[in-house]
């Protein structure tokens, strides 16, 4: 398995999607520090001056719930796409961002669209898909925490609620299901087993060999204890068993005149 395909945790996970966030604070702090409406340069469909909200729409929110509503779910789904997609994921995320914008300002009421709600079902539809698609258990784990975490989310891309722009909502889950179609391949290498590499030989299996052609349980003739001990061992005791033992005794004279 390639480096570049296996997971591997690293402080831009959590640091650039953290950042993402915090700039969504920092253009609401801006906003009700200096009394500042940032609301018109949100997407507004089908006029000319509309389409800078595509760009900036994602950055400006209207009340401190709504900021909030978002930010949660945008931290740990874009933290997921930098995790388990780190070769897309800036793709992903700045092509994302930029066509969902595009669709809202298509597809929208003639009125503000504003929000990072686009972006989060953006990555929920595409976490989501390209998990079932991918057929990678770690993929489709992750797809069925997303669907646990936000699935009730998806009531939202219909018109339930006037005040809420489901527009935008329809427009990131259709770009995120297109993008699971697009981006092609998996980003982590499947597993191959020793049976399915291309220099693979039954006949040098050794547990291959333990069966004949029907299928049958063959004992094999059990290897001598003696060839299964290492030639090191052997040399060993080998050795030991050539040293002489010498016994040495030495005979001291009584002493008769000390003994009368």
């Amino acid at each position: 398995m390639s480096k570049s395909n296996q997971l591997k945790f690293s402080p831009e996970v959590f640091g650039y999607p953290l950042l993402f966030v915090m700039l969504l604070w920092i253009v609401y702090w801006v906003e009700a520090r200096f009394n500042i409406n940032f609301n018109p340069y949100g997407i507004y469909p089908r006029r000319l001056e509309g389409l800078r909200g595509i760009v900036f729409s994602p950055f400006i929110h209207g009340s401190l719930k709504h900021l909030f509503n978002n930010s949660v779910p945008l931290f740990v789904l874009t933290a997921a796409l930098f995790y388990f997609y780190r070769e897309i994921r800036w793709k992903v995320l700045i092509l994302g961002l930029l066509f969902t914008g595009v669709a809202t300002w298509a597809i929208g009421r003639p009125s503000l669209h504003i929000g990072a709600s686009g972006v989060v079902y953006l990555l929920a539809s595409f976490l989501f898909f390209k998990g079932i698609f991918s057929k990678q258990y770690q993929l489709t784990a992750l797809a069925l925490a997303v669907v646990f975490l936000y699935g009730g989310m998806l009531w939202y891309v219909f018109p339930v609620d006037p005040k809420i722009s489901w527009e935008g909502h329809l427009a990131g889950f259709f770009v995120g299901l297109v993008f699971a179609f697009l981006f092609k391949g998996n980003p982590i290498e499947r597993k191959k087993y020793e049976w399915e590499r291309e220099d693979y030989i039954p006949e040098n299996d050794p547990f291959l060999q333990q069966f004949d052609e029907n299928g049958n349980f063959i004992e094999l003739p059990k290897e001598p204890v003696e060839n299964s001990v290492p030639s090191s061992i052997k040399e060993k005791v080998a050795e030991e068993n050539r040293k002489v033992v010498k016994i040495v005794y030495s005979l001291k004279k009584k002493d008769k005149d000390k003994s009368k």
